[in-house]
């Protein structure tokens, strides 16, 4: 990789985390966790992601531990927001 793809990829990186920290604070608390439950449909796309980099013959063993690595996250990040989300909609259901 040669240092120009370099500095569009940290580019992307910081321009990607403060749009996605601006637009989390601008966020009401009451829509918060029905946003949060949305989200991890994108957390399923990461899954995928994932799955590509840590199974494809063609890269290298650093991209295969950090797809291994992404694939764990992403899955307590999709486990963990449905269980969030379950407990919420069972705050609402009537005893």
């Amino acid at each position: 990789m040669d240092a120009s793809a370099l500095i569009i990829l940290i580019y992307v990186l910081v321009l990607a985390s403060y749009l996605g920290f601006e637009l989390i604070t601008k966020v009401p608390p009451t829509l918060h966790t029905p946003l949060m439950s949305g989200s991890n449909a994108i957390s399923g796309i990461t899954i995928v992601g994932a799955l590509i980099a840590t199974n494809e013959l063609g890269y290298s063993t650093l991209s295969k531990w950090l797809g291994m690595l992404a694939l764990v996250l992403a899955t307590i990040n999709v486990v963990g927001g449905y269980a969030v989300t379950d407990r919420m909609l069972k705050m609402f259901k009537k005893k």
